[in-house]
């Protein structure tokens, strides 16, 4: 199977522009298949204030009125995702800007309210994601550049965690491709402790996880962003690494903490 790339760039590198820039840049000249799902920074929330909403997040989900979701349409499949989109083709990289509903690339259900209701917000049938339809842009040479938004094939466009929507795109591509999804955030990779940037874990596998999370050393955040991951690894992506754009550009792809299920890891 040819190799496939899935990398997920998370809202604090989108408010950094030196580090967008730079990995961009990298992007641009990475060998092989490759996609980019990214998340929406701060500059909804900003434009919501602005507008007199008040934004308004659960466990670091945005609660998703229908206001909250037009804003987050305009800005993320919109302002972000084109701006993306062309800054990959000044560098020559063919890319295809897409929202989940596009070429129905993304087809989720509105999540049920629970103890919390997060509104629209989607959770991505990853089952009916259309990888054969994917496949054939990215073996034409265009690399997909996914926005956070999904839809219910019923004409509601929804809200979806960045996190989630690579996972689940990694997954579906994981039948055509021997896949690696790397998560590039601001931190370096999976710290042992949150404060030292130094604590980098070199390899993480679940059980390490379920410790660490009982013991209050993983929290926030990287939960979601682990469960993620595992669940990706159980599905067919061939690897998952969590890192920082620093130790990416540096390393070529393979820095931080490489994700494993079990004792084994490479």
């Amino acid at each position: 199977m040819k190799e496939f790339t899935i990398l997920k760039i998370g809202g604090n590198i989108l408010d950094n522009p030196a580090s967008l820039e730079s990995l961009l840049d990298y992007f641009s000249r990475m060998p092989g298949h490759r996609a980019l799902v990214h998340g929406g920074g701060k500059i909804a929330s900003v434009l919501m204030k602005r507008m007199g909403i008040e934004p308004l997040m659960v466990e670091g989900r945005r609660v998703t009125d229908p206001a909250t979701l037009n804003i987050v349409v305009m800005v993320y499949a919109g302002l972000i995702n084109k701006s993306i989109v062309s800054a990959l083709q000044s560098r020559g990289c063919d890319a295809l800007g897409l929202s989940g509903a596009d070429a129905g690339a993304v087809p989720a259900h509105k999540r049920p309210a629970g103890t919390v209701d997060y509104g629209l917000v989607g959770d991505v049938d990853t089952d009916l994601i259309p990888a054969d339809r994917i496949a054939r842009f990215v073996d034409e040479g265009l690399v997909p550049v996914f926005a956070p938004i999904t839809h219910d094939r019923a004409g509601q466009l929804l809200n979806t965690n960045a996190d989630t929507m690579a996972s689940s795109v990694a997954i579906a591509m994981s039948r055509k491709y021997q896949t690696t999804l790397v998560y590039c955030f601001e931190k370096p990779g999976v710290l042992m402790n949150a404060t030292d940037e130094s604590s980098v874990i070199a390899s993480l596998n679940e059980p390490q996880f379920l410790q660490y999370k009982a013991e209050g050393i993983i929290t926030a955040g990287m939960i979601p962003k682990l469960e993620n991951a595992f669940d990706a690894l159980r599905k067919g992506v061939s690897a998952v690494r969590i890192c920082g754009p620093e130790a990416f550009l540096k390393t070529g792809g393979h820095p931080g903490t490489l994700i494993t299920l079990n004792t084994l890891a490479s």
